[in-house]
């Protein structure tokens, strides 16, 4: 199976892997709702799925994207996307793992801009990963969450404060801020 994102470009998805992709108007709105902010940027697309949100954030000019994917044969289908869409200067990493596994490790990698976290809605990830998320953020940096709409999330996690919430049919998105000083 395949999908478009920007600029008409066709991905391919997992089939039959249960990945669930963010739906093109969420993430149509999303990225205009970022508008002018992804390019240069370092981006986290975190329980990555189908990979479609960090292709996305290369599309729009981020400098960095790094995945984070339980699946193997998901990984190697987003890592040719990704391959596919990114441009000279542009870099990605797609980690097969356990994202609470490596997230309790820490990851060895520098603070990003943004990290999009967007678990399996019934697999109980969003309370243990939540509060393991600061770290992976610059200060002033954003977290966004997508889930299931009518669910409820914490207003503050850690350094993490929601400034915005915006509802796509069965979709949501949940801003945070990192509100962590800069040392």
């Amino acid at each position: 199976m395949s999908l478009r994102i920007s600029g008409k470009r066709a991905l391919q998805t997992p089939a039959g892997l249960g990945t669930r992709p963010t739906p093109g108007r969420v993430r149509q709105a999303l990225f205009n709702i970022l508008q002018g902010q992804v390019e240069g940027c370092r981006w986290l697309d975190l329980c990555c799925g189908a990979g479609t949100v960090g292709a996305e954030a290369l599309c729009q000019g981020a400098a960095f994207v790094a995945g984070i994917e339980i699946a193997a044969p998901a990984c190697r289908i987003i890592r040719a996307n990704w391959a596919k869409v990114a441009q000279l200067g542009q870099s990605f990493q797609v980690i097969q793992g356990d994202a609470r596994k490596l997230l309790s490790r820490g990851l060895n990698l520098e603070p990003f801009d943004y990290v999009y976290f967007a678990p399996p809605y019934e697999a109980g990830l969003y309370a243990p990963l939540l509060p393991l998320i600061p770290p992976l953020l610059k200060p002033g940096g954003t977290l966004i969450v997508e889930h299931r709409s009518g669910q409820k999330l914490p207003d503050q996690v850690g350094s993490l404060l929601r400034f915005d919430q915006r509802t796509y049919g069965q979709t949501a998105l949940a801003f945070y801020r990192n509100l962590e000083e800069q040392l």
